[in-house]
């Protein structure tokens, strides 16, 4: 009962104290106000807890249970710290003090892949260590005992026992190896995995006698110099020991800023084992960097290829007892071990394993005896850090489990959730009572692949009294016109037919409608117009209309191409540029002050999405909202070739890759080929294709062109492609090609005039920076998601 109390005031507590994050390291000041817009409906937003409060609750009930004194969690991506905060006291003795941001901490075991295996693999690249070398080529002294390599020295299969005792190394780092030479084996080398200290401190000598530097000198200069690591180090200084956490007492004087393991101590507070000093904001940027795959804020200590080779599992070692090398057993299976890192060792308690909320298998990280911990997922662009020091006062704490839950809870706050999780997630609570038309196809999933659909029939808090379809239907496969039907006793209503809007007399019996759809955010896609259209119907009849809110596939950070300025056409609704980067609620939010119609607007927000993400590194299923955007690959070039379509070519329907490649009877696909490649574009290639639809344009007919293929996304502009692609034909076929009808699509008459002006491309997409400029402004009030 009374733990039960102390939950209940802890989630009271944290509900009350956990407002929002504060700014990111390093955040950009805030921008300047933009330009005056139409004004964002006052109720559209029904804006989400704080994702990152479950954090404090864990966290707050083991501080009153004395399993730390406090700690720092930091949870970040690449570009960004998405969360960070303090909790509880730096020390309870011999007076207490509350934990800061700033804590300096003695990182422990943390420092063998921080320094110690961030410096091996720098020389490594460098070619001044081999990894499959024995460790006695740099330590000779190691020539005594039976050879183990340096890579068997990073995954703790050298044979070496776990610890030797302190006196050895109280003389120095040459003595120590002296004396490792004559401590018996703890096992044959490659023949098991021993976690070794002693296998790392080794490791720190062999950066010393490489390059004549011992290894707080070397980590300095080439690992956190030009990470920005202003305060990591071994030895800190005094200023920094004023921010120190203590640990334990050693000889009647609390430890603060000494190091707490007695061999690092022994050996003067520089190790390969532990002996490292750092904050929650350093830290970060090591994280971060390693996310860059050894690149942060320009600066880069190694390579991609060496950063691939670091972080990988590594074969595990060989079990048979006559092997004298892992390597000499064949490939073996994947250990749980990288060169440096945990990854599913034995030792990686502190890592999610159970539940729906774990790390990707590429997850690498590690633990330290004072309350420790680091994990990174380059699969999630995700990273934890965990601070504490759980030996203060007693050495008595305990935390890996806590530090597990609190990387469950920081990956469940920042999975992207759809706004139908959102809801789902609520228990229909918002919902609740109401007889609901839903606006939706079979694009509309769940983390867990759950269709829409389905989640509205099962949930007994609702009524899905009608179904509403758009262009493609419900089961986003149709390319023609759809009549109504039924689906499992629910009338379904299509919106591409003889009518584009919910007809008024199935709307008297609703109470909401509801509208869920995966768009491909691009202007001429047409379920924002179906959106756009419900809308206006829903606010004639007073009904409250839902969004369920949805990525925008190709980000929401990047606006590209003409804006629409011709009459309104269903596919062409909206004064907006060709790729927009906004989602569905966003676009419903700038609709409503445009319409009037924002009045019983309600956005479901997603959870965990970001602005600068594509689709496919949300983690949500990607379902084909319409028959030919079937992968991502043809999602990204869809506003490409989508602004050609309604000429007389064929952009791949009726291929195994719609979208990806374009041509025509009349067509020289090398010559096109060979026009593009000299244009300059940048993150994308084209090849000489040849192909015949089974449909649509040139259906049974030999088309040739060109394939099309993105080659790097962040440097790829698809309206400067399909722009480039105009400019080629209609340079080398103005009369076979039919450039005019490109105008109903693209919606701009200077445009359409500049390409059959022949100006370039880049000279085509310069004509829009003003228009763009004014479109960014004008939807800045309306965005939902931070950059």
């Amino acid at each position: 009962m009374r733990r039960s109390v102390v939950w209940l005031l802890l989630l009271f507590i944290v509900a009350c104290a956990v407002t929002k994050p504060p700014p990111a390291v390093g955040a950009p000041k805030a921008k300047p106000s933009p330009p005056a817009a139409p004004a964002a409906p006052a109720a559209a937003v029904l804006p989400p807890d704080d994702p990152f409060a479950a954090l404090g609750v864990p966290i707050e009930a083991a501080i009153v249970d004395g399993k730390l004194p406090g700690c720092v969690v930091v949870v970040g991506r690449r570009d960004e710290v998405l969360f960070r905060r303090a909790y509880g006291s730096r020390s309870i003795e011999p007076e207490r003090a509350p934990m800061t941001e700033d804590t300096l901490f003695d990182l422990a075991s943390l420092t063998k892949p921080v320094a110690t295996a961030t410096s091996i693999m720098i020389l490594v690249e460098r070619g001044r260590v081999a990894l499959d070398a024995p460790a006695s080529k740099y330590v000779p002294e190691l020539a005594a005992l039976p050879p183990f390599t340096v890579r068997q020295l990073l995954l703790h299969e050298s044979g070496l026992l776990a610890d030797t005792p302190v006196d050895d190394y109280a003389h120095g780092g040459q003595e120590a190896m002296r004396r490792i030479a004559t401590r018996r084996m703890a096992a044959r080398p490659g023949e098991r995995f021993i976690y070794s200290d002693v296998g790392f401190i080794v490791l720190g000598e062999v950066v010393r006698r490489v390059t004549g530097d011992d290894l707080a000198t070397f980590a300095a200069r080439e690992i956190f110099a030009p990470l920005g690591m202003k305060e990591t180090g071994f030895l800190p200084p005094p200023d920094l020991k004023k921010r120190a956490a203590p640990t334990e007492q050693r000889e009647g004087a609390w430890m603060v800023g000494d190091v707490h393991d007695p061999r690092a101590w022994a050996l003067g507070g520089v190790a390969g084992h532990a002996g490292l000093f750092s904050t929650a904001d350093d830290l970060a940027r090591f994280a971060r960097a390693m996310l860059g795959r050894g690149e942060l804020d320009g600066r880069r200590i190694f390579s991609r290829r060496t950063a691939d080779l670091f972080f990988a599992r590594q074969p595990g070692p060989c079990l048979g007892p006559s092997s004298p090398s892992a390597r000499a057993c064949g490939t073996g299976s994947l250990g749980g071990r990288t060169l440096g890192w945990d990854a599913d060792s034995a030792y990686a308690k502190n890592k999610p394993h159970d539940g729906p909320w774990t790390f990707s298998e590429h997850a690498f990280g590690h633990g330290g005896f004072t309350g420790t911990g680091l994990w990174i997922d380059p699969d999630k662009d995700l990273f934890v850090l965990f601070l504490s020091n759980r030996v203060h006062p007693d050495g008595k704490g305990q935390v890996n489990p806590l530090i597990a839950e609190v990387g469950a809870l920081a990956i469940q706050a920042t999975e992207v959730m759809p706004g139908l999780d959102v809801v789902r997630d609520e228990h229909f609570q918002r919902l609740r009572g109401a007889r609901v038309g839903l606006v939706t196809n079979t694009s509309a999933r769940g983390r867990d692949g759950t269709t829409a659909i389905d989640a509205f029939e099962g949930a007994s808090e609702v009524k899905l009294a009608a179904l509403f379809s758009p262009e493609h239907g419900l089961s986003a496969d149709r390319d023609s016109a759809i009549g109504d039907s039924e689906h499992d006793g629910v009338p379904v209503y299509s919106l591409y037919g003889d009518r584009f809007a919910p007809p008024p007399a199935v709307l008297d019996g609703l109470d909401a409608l509801v509208f869920d759809l995966q768009d491909a955010g691009v202007r001429f896609y047409t379920y924002a117009s179906t959106m756009r259209r419900a809308m206006r119907v829903a606010a004639e009849h007073k009904l409250r209309f839902v969004v369920l809110d949805r990525p925008n596939p190709l980000d929401g950070v990047d606006v590209q191409g003409p804006i629409f300025s011709g009459p309104a056409t269903f596919v062409n609704h909206a004064a907006i540029p060709v790729r927009h980067g906004m989602t569905m609620g966003e676009l419903a939010r700038l609709f409503a002050a445009e319409d009037r119609t924002g009045e019983r607007l309600e956005v479901v927000r997603m959870r965990g999405w970001r602005r600068g993400q594509y689709f496919d590194s949300t983690g949500l299923p990607w379902v084909s909202p319409s028959p030919n955007l079937r992968t991502m690959a043809e999602v990204v070039l869809y506003p490409a070739l989508g602004l050609l379509e309604g000429t007389n070519l064929s952009v791949g329907r009726g291929t195994p890759a719609p979208f990806e490649q374009l041509g025509a009877p009349w067509i020289d696909g090398d010559a096109l080929a060979r026009s593009l490649a000299a244009d300059g574009l940048g993150g994308v290639a084209f090849a000489p294709a040849t192909f015949s639809p089974d449909s649509s344009v040139y259906r049974g007919e030999t088309c040739h062109g060109v394939k099309v293929a993105v080659t790097d996304r962040s440097a790829f502009d698809p309206l400067r492609t399909g722009m480039a692609i105009a400019v080629a034909l209609h340079a080398a076929y103005p009369s076979a090609w039919t450039l005019d009808k490109m105008a109903a699509i693209l919606g701009s008459q200077a445009t359409l005039d500049a390409v059959r002006q022949g100006k370039t491309a880049a000279d085509i997409t310069r004509l829009w920076d003003v228009d763009l400029a004014a479109f960014r402004a004008k939807r800045a009030p309306f965005l939902l998601y931070a950059d």
